[in-house]
């Protein structure tokens, strides 16, 4: 039998983890878990989007920073 929808706490790496990762959240959601992203202040490629709720935490740097040692 399906399994019944639940919720999912993701933290998730920038680059091409999150880029794959947002495709099985999106489906996930569409299949009714309640999806939440936790991500840094600084993050480059973790958006929010209407298939999750993102929550951000505080860091010692800045975005610039970051893309500049990227």
């Amino acid at each position: 039998s399906p399994a019944t929808a639940g919720k999912l706490l993701v933290i998730p790496m920038e680059g091409s983890h999150w880029l794959s990762m947002k495709e099985v959240l999106a489906e996930l959601s569409k299949r009714g878990h309640e999806v939440v992203v936790i991500a840094p202040d600084s993050k480059m490629l973790i958006d929010s989007s209407g298939m999750y709720e993102l929550k951000t935490y505080p860091v010692p740097f800045k975005k610039e920073e970051m893309e500049e040692l990227m």
